[in-house]
């Protein structure tokens, strides 16, 4: 396989800049699970909060929730997860190499595998035949594992916004139409994790289901199509020719849907899914009366009558979004020599960096003032090391969109230099203006 050497060149940035480190490193690593160090976790949650605002804030219907990791395990039965939620696996006998079996064909089940290459070692003639793999972690709930009763992490957030729609919409006194929406860690026992962040055993989800009442579904959907892939391009500044739908075939229609697209992003290593949108129809909230044998209908007061909603669900994960996020912004500026991360400055880690120029003559006094003014609005960072240009440079790599640069000038007319990160231009703007011209800048950015 041709490595890809643009998401190598990803990665390795990440970890040197401190955005994402492989879990566990000193013990040689922990198989698909990151961490996420202090510029990735300020990216991340710049990311998450966009989300939650447009979700929650610029929609009056749409209200918050944050259910429990670990749920009764009968809703994993409702759901369909207990028997549904697998993936078929494949070994070869000779390597040990594993893969998923839909990584060769989609259709599988036709593949004479006695005939099949392994990819790792080329052996023919040693592949298993598929076997089915559940994806759910399994845990124990109880004081010792003998007496104690299964339970299992969950493997999507949806499940504990739909146990809690009826409570939610009582008390918030919401009318249909209305959302429900969620951030939060899920968890899936994958196979094969492969291209970084993009697939993990430990992820986020940013989840909102949307309830509207039957015949009104399409039109809802269509709406939502269009709202959600805005998003990228306008919330997130992904260039508009790396996102794009992909509509879900008949054969490929999860159990549960009645229609279904996937946004996609065209990655390093290709187009991939970033964010779901379906139509789930009453499905989840039919098996959740079926299994718990409690009511699940909403009650409509004009027409005095009882129905199940039907549910737009829009579901991304957080990882893959910010993949996504990280791979746009890489960008080798050659005529500069210089590796610049060109983010949305809405959601970069660091807004500014102040520099004196010298470290002397008062400069690092105004600079710090600089800075303790700047922090009331945003994540910013001193730094006097170095020259200007390497302190820049510095920046660039981390997706710092300005540089402040106080220098002898200062002393002389109340003005600094603030300088551009994309296009290096610098203009001199007065101390007083520092605060109005990179919000101006923040509200108005474009590539």
């Amino acid at each position: 396989m041709k490595k890809n050497v643009r998401l190598e060149k990803i990665v390795s940035l990440a970890k040197r800049r401190g955005f994402i480190f492989q879990s566990s490193e000193i013990y040689g690593g922990f198989g698909a699970v990151y961490d996420y160090g202090p510029l990735g976790v300020s990216l991340k949650n710049a990311i998450s909060q966009r989300w939650w605002r447009a979700m929650t804030q610029l929609h009056e219907n749409i209200v918050g929730l944050d259910s429990g990791i670990l749920m009764h395990p009968k809703i994993w039965e409702a759901s369909g997860h207990v028997s549904n939620f697998h993936d078929p696996l494949v070994d070869c006998k000779q390597c040990k190499a594993r893969y998923r079996a839909d990584e060769f064909a989609e259709d599988y089940e036709s593949i004479d595998w006695s005939t099949t290459k392994c990819p790792t070692c080329g052996t023919t003639g040693k592949m298993t035949e598929p076997r089915q793999f559940n994806l759910m972690f399994k845990t124990i709930v109880g004081p010792v594992e003998e007496s104690g009763s299964e339970a299992y992490l969950r493997p999507e957030t949806a499940q504990g916004i739909y146990v809690n729609y009826l409570l939610t919409q009582g008390a918030m006194r919401l009318k249909v139409p209305f959302g429900i929406a969620q951030i939060g860690k899920a968890f899936r026992n994958e196979i094969v994790a492969r291209n970084f962040i993009f697939r993990t055993r430990e992820f986020e989800q940013m989840e909102m289901q949307y309830f509207v009442k039957p015949g009104t579904d399409d039109d809802e959907m269509l709406r939502w199509k269009e709202e959600r892939i805005k998003f990228y391009t306008e919330a997130l500044g992904i260039d508009h020719d790396k996102v794009r739908y992909h509509q879900h075939g008949e054969n490929e229609l999860a159990h549960y849907a009645k229609e279904a697209w996937d946004i996609e992003f065209e990655f390093p290593f290709g187009w991939a899914e970033i964010e779901g949108i379906h139509n789930r129809t009453d499905f989840d909230l039919r098996r959740h009366q079926e299994y718990s044998g409690k009511s699940m209908q909403m009650f409509d007061d004009e027409a005095k009558e009882r129905y199940f909603p039907y549910i737009i669900e829009t579901s991304a994960g957080l990882n893959r979004m910010l993949l996504a996020v990280l791979s746009d912004a890489y960008w080798e500026d050659e005529e500069n020599n210089r590796v610049v991360m060109r983010f949305h400055p809405a959601v970069a880690p660091v807004k500014a960096v102040v520099c004196p120029l010298v470290k002397k003559d008062g400069l690092p006094d105004i600079a710090h003032k600089i800075v303790n003014e700047l922090k009331n609005h945003w994540k910013v960072i001193y730094d006097q090391q170095g020259s200007i240009g390497k302190r820049y440079y510095r920046q660039d790599e981390a997706g710092t969109p300005f540089g402040i640069t106080v220098d002898h000038q200062t002393l002389e007319d109340d003005t600094v230099t603030i300088r551009d990160r994309d296009s290096q231009n610098q203009e001199r703007i007065p101390l007083t203006g520092i605060v109005s011209t990179i919000q101006d800048r923040i509200d108005n950015y474009s590539k």
